[in-house]
Formats: structure tokens, C-alpha cells, sequence
């Protein structure tokens, strides 16, 4: 009889739970898809596809990469949260994805906590306060000193962007009297601030390198916590001055699952991709786009998000920062 009735319980547990006898047993049995929420031939859509090969090569299994791009990376990701939670979706995307647009849009179809399983964040870097050579600014204190004559303008590639919020929270904790001018994108930007027509920009570090090693532009400070040493003796914006500790806003990409994936999957994402990241070959690559190749596990993964949310809520609250 107790043989019958520990029989029957195993096979209840079957029942209600193939998807974790699945992740124990067979998977992964197919490719797994991994969505992009932006267009081909940008910096994510260039790390996902290193990130797909490295992948399929430790699994065994292709990893295909589906682009799904528009509003705001909303698209891509209302897609992944919907998506059957069978291990066989994946998503990676950058910070805002997780940690402002629920602040800004309404009916985002998506929520940063409650409609995914976090796996890890996998790459991260800074963006860099950049001048031109005409201002004479060569440190935050500059910055400050010189706002208070007369505001000055800064640009980034997006009303909301993070960099966007960056100048807004320096402003917010330095007193430095900071105008916000929007772009479409990092090139325009780039070209204004060179030409003067705007001293101050903030953008990555991928796009602002080859102008400040050219001589074109100048970087005043980076944004993160730590330096970067992609651009050595750069100070940090938070080693400028005691109302700036703990200043760091950066880029980074984030990878997670439709919430309910079996826990041994997520387990073994993490892992693949904690071992993927510590190949050199990767480490390199990802040197070469200018990422530092860090990692975080699903645990850190989510208070970070959960810390960006409560900083980024702050920020914009307080700069009354809107979308159209």
C-alpha cells in the first residue's frame, strides 16, 4: 500500500511539474531563442551574437538570436514576459529595460520584477562626462564652479537615457546648474560638442573613445563607482567630492527568462554564462567593444535592479523628467 501511494504521489509530481522534470532530464532538447529588443549592428545586438555562440557551444544547442526592436526596447520584452517560461526564451538587454522604463511609460506591458527570473548580468561600463577643447573645464568642480556663472548645457542621447539621468542626479547632489539638451542618438551629440556648440556631453564609453583618443574631445570624469582601465587616469564623478559617494550610473546588460522557468535551468544559465565570462577570448572581445567583463548572479542581478528603480524614480521625480 505504501508503495502504491509513494508510486502515486511520484507520478502526481510528474503531473504537475513537467516543466521541472524537463529541466532536470532533457533540456536543452532545441535551440533556444535569445530576443534582442533592439536592431541588428548595435553594441547589444553585437554582444548577444558573441554571447549566442559561446552559449550553444557550452550547451549544445544553437542559441538564435530574434531581434525585436521598437518602443523602447518595450517590444522585445512585453515578447519575453509572454513567452512559454520553458527555458527555450531567453532575453538580454541594457539597464533601462529593468530600471526606468516602468517609470516613464504607462501600460508598459511588462513588469522589471514580477514577469521574469533574473539569470545574470553579464558586461558593464561606464559612460564619461566629456568636454571639447575650447571650455577649459578639466574636473567636476569645474563644472560646478563655472555652472553657477551660467548654466551650461549638456547632451545625451535621449530625453530618459541614462546618461540623461546621470547629468540630472550630478546637478540634484552637486549643486551645479545643469540644461539638458536631447539628441537623437550619440553622433549628433558628438558632433554639437565638438564644434562647441554645446559644452558638455555625456555619453558611453564605446562612442566616446576614438573622439578622445583623436584629440577631438576630453574626458572630465566617468560615472561609475570604480575607474575604468579602458581610460586611465580618468577620475570618478563619486571621487570628486563628498556629496557625490556612491555615484554610479552605468551601462550593463542584464539576461533573464519569462518568469516561471524551472529553477535548474536558471541554475545552469547562470553557471554557463559565470564560465563563458571568465574565458579570456571573451574577456578580450568584450574589452574590444569597451564592456568591462563583469558578472552578477540572478541574486545580485535583482537587487540592482531593484536599487536602480528607487535611485532612478528619485532622479526623475525630481527633475520632473516626461516622455512623449
Amino acid at each position: 500500500m505504501f508503495k502504491q501511494l509513494a508510486f502515486s504521489l511520484a507520478a502526481l509530481g510528474v503531473a504537475a511539474s513537467p516543466l521541472a522534470v524537463q529541466a532536470q532530464s532533457a533540456w536543452p532538447a532545441q535551440p533556444i531563442t535569445m530576443v534582442v529588443p533592439f536592431p541588428p549592428g548595435g553594441s547589444t545586438d553585437v554582444i548577444a551574437r558573441l554571447f549566442a555562440v559561446k552559449l550553444g557551444e557550452r550547451l549544445k544547442q544553437p542559441v538564435v538570436i530574434e531581434n525585436k526592436p521598437g518602443a523602447n526596447t518595450g517590444i522585445g520584452a512585453q515578447a519575453v514576459a509572454r513567452a512559454k517560461p520553458d527555458g527555450y526564451t531567453v532575453m538580454i538587454t541594457g539597464a533601462p529595460t529593468f530600471t526606468s522604463n516602468s517609470l516613464l511609460y504607462a501600460n508598459l506591458g511588462y513588469d522589471p520584477i514580477e514577469s521574469y527570473d533574473y539569470i545574470a548580468i553579464a558586461g558593464s561600463a561606464p559612460f564619461v562626462i566629456l568636454t571639447n577643447t575650447q571650455t577649459g573645464l578639466t574636473s567636476v568642480g569645474d563644472i560646478v564652479r563655472e555652472s553657477a556663472k551660467q548654466p551650461l548645457n549638456f547632451g545625451s542621447f535621449g530625453t530618459a537615457s541614462t546618461p540623461h539621468l546621470a547629468g540630472e542626479s550630478l546637478a540634484q547632489r552637486s549643486g551645479a546648474k545643469l540644461v539638458h539638451i536631447p539628441y537623437r542618438g550619440s553622433a549628433p551629440a558628438m558632433t554639437d560638442l565638438i564644434g562647441n556648440q554645446i559644452p558638455l556631453s555625456i555619453d558611453t564609453l564605446v562612442a566616446a573613445l576614438p573622439q578622445i583618443r583623436g584629440g577631438k574631445v576630453k574626458a572630465v570624469a566617468l560615472t561609475s563607482a570604480e575607474p575604468s582601465t579602458l581610460l586611465p587616469g580618468i577620475p570618478t564623478v563619486a571621487a570628486s567630492d563628498a556629496k557625490l559617494a556612491g555615484y554610479d550610473f552605468q551601462t550593463w546588460y542584464g539576461i533573464a527568462a519569462p518568469k516561471g522557468t524551472p529553477k535548474p535551468v536558471l541554475e545552469r544559465l547562470t553557471r554557463e554564462v559565470q564560465d563563458m565570462m571568465a574565458e579570456a577570448d571573451t574577456q578580450a572581445k568584450m574589452r574590444e567593444l569597451g564592456f568591462d567583463p563583469s558578472f552578477a548572479d540572478a541574486d545580485a542581478f535583482k537587487a540592482r535592479v531593484e536599487q536602480e528603480l528607487k535611485r532612478n524614480g528619485a532622479v526623475i521625480k525630481e527633475a520632473n523628467i516626461k516622455v512623449d
